[in-house]
């Protein structure tokens, strides 16, 4: 890896700065909008929640699908042009959605926000990691990916501020910032690039990736107005089968695969994995449940939902402390896990046995809502840490990345799975049956991560990659 400037002039400050605040907007993006879903929803002339999920799917498919590929990309290229072009579409994408007459060009521009975020957020790191000496890079890498969490913990709050204004301010407000990165980005952070020019990322791959998720989530967002034995249900399925089995055959015979056969028979990578799947199906459907019971049934604000949100994602950054030190002491990384995922498996089955039609945030939700928060301080971050534990230092970046595209696949599923056992109920009792469901199938997903967890104990203690797990942990 080189620099294309002196590394004398290098401030590094300065380039952890920008690319720490890139990568605080494109993770705060992913918070600041299940806020603002009741105010979209009613500025689109009372548009279906069937409809809306792709606000937060139509993101996610596509960042999933492009992390890997355009990482890659740019690192046989130009880090620093991966960058300025992921942070420059993704800045324009925002004004486009702030913009959008309907609910159809929001969901595009969502789309190309999203292209935008899988370029800027590897490269944000690939960026970050040269102009450090080896024995400062951890500490630079903490602060960089402290940008998740802060964004994880204010995203609520800050959304509801801004949906006070208009919905349209929680994507303006992506502009300034990125045209703040844009130029500092230009003046004071160097290239880099990989010494060694290999084959062309799979972007096929990626493309049938995307299709093979959004069919899926296509057919369990519109299974329940078209008829889960319908036609049209059973084509999108098999669209999923077909494009997933093909992405998987380019896969096994693509020199630069999305994701690296290889790397799955490594054991606790392949646990790991599927423990981030779960997990994050189980926490996306939670606060989208969560904040469409505070503001649809208890009827508050968005910003009053934000403020009743954000003690959730207090308990994080806390616990996930906890967590680092239980490893320390000796107890198992799969069994941290397991128990932060049983914590947050038990959150929601606190809240759907106490909810009733009489707001009682104190005593009926938060509580459960508390949980459910230490459960993913000691879960999320000690599954990101340890995934990419025993794979070789040359594959730990790729690995990260990996899991964080199980992350956001996880994502879909739990907003296609919510939307799809809400449904369109009438009448308090119907609702209230509805998002127990819900929470019942948030607590199932967080119970079978907890299965899952038990298989991912690396051989090697997971604190010598801190630096690639935490391309992860900030997206």
């Amino acid at each position: 890896m080189r620099l294309s400037v002196d590394p004398a002039v290098v401030r590094p400050r300065r380039v952890l700065a920008v690319t720490s605040a890139a990568a605080l907007v494109a993770s705060l993006d992913l918070f600041i909008v299940n806020v603002a879903f009741a105010d979209i929803g009613r500025d689109f002339h009372g548009a279906a929640l069937t409809d809306l999920s792709w606000v937060l799917n139509g993101y996610a498919i596509v960042y999933a699908a492009l992390l890997v590929p355009l990482g890659r990309l740019a690192d046989r290229t130009s880090r620093k042009a991966g960058f300025l072009a992921g942070l420059a579409l993704f800045t324009a994408a925002s004004a486009a959605c702030a913009a959008a007459p309907d609910l159809g060009v929001l969901v595009a521009a969502r789309v190309v926000q999203a292209v935008g975020a899988a370029a800027l957020t590897p490269t944000s790191l690939g960026l970050l990691l040269p102009v450090f000496p080896p024995d400062r890079r951890a500490g630079a890498v903490r602060v960089w990916a402290a940008s998740g969490a802060l964004a994880a913990a204010a995203g609520p709050v800050v959304g509801g501020l801004l949906v006070q204004f208009s919905w349209r301010w929680v994507f303006l407000v992506n502009i300034p910032v990125g045209l703040l990165a844009l130029a500092a980005t230009a003046r004071f952070v160097p290239d880099s690039r990989d010494p060694v020019r290999g084959p062309i990322p799979d972007l096929v791959g990626a493309v049938l990736a995307a299709l093979a998720i959004g069919t899926l989530a296509l057919a369990l967002v519109q299974g329940g107005d078209w008829g889960w034995g319908s036609a049209r249900t059973g084509a999108s399925l098999a669209a999923s089968l077909l494009t997933g089995a093909a992405f998987w055959r380019r896969s096994l015979h693509h020199p630069v695969p999305v994701v690296e056969p290889a790397l799955l028979r490594v054991r606790s990578f392949a646990w790991s994995n599927a423990t981030a799947l779960a997990f994050s199906t189980a926490f996306a459907a939670n606060l989208l449940g969560a904040v469409l019971w505070l503001q649809e049934v208890w009827g508050a604000s968005a910003l009053r939902a934000g403020l009743e949100v954000a003690p959730g994602p207090l308990m994080v950054p806390v616990f996930a402390v906890v967590g680092g030190v239980l490893v320390k002491r000796g107890v198992r990384v799969g069994h941290v896990a397991a128990l932060g995922c049983v914590l947050f498996a038990v959150g929601p089955i606190m809240v759907l046995t106490a909810v009733g039609p009489v707001p009682a945030y104190a005593t009926q939700f938060l509580p459960g809502w508390l949980i459910g928060g230490v459960g993913v301080g000691l879960a999320l971050p000690t599954i990101l840490s340890s995934a990419t534990a025993d794979l070789p230092p040359g594959r730990t970046a790729t690995g990260s990345a990996v899991i964080t595209m199980s992350r956001q696949v996880g994502s879909v599923l739990g907003v296609s799975v919510l939307v799809a056992v809400l449904g369109t109920p009438i009448g308090y009792e119907a609702v209230h049956h509805a998002f127990q469901a819900g929470w019942f199938a948030c607590a199932v997903a967080g119970g079978l991560a907890a299965c899952t967890a038990l298989g991912m104990t690396p051989r090697r203690p997971p604190a010598r990659v801190e630096e690639s797990a935490a391309v992860g942990a900030a997206a």
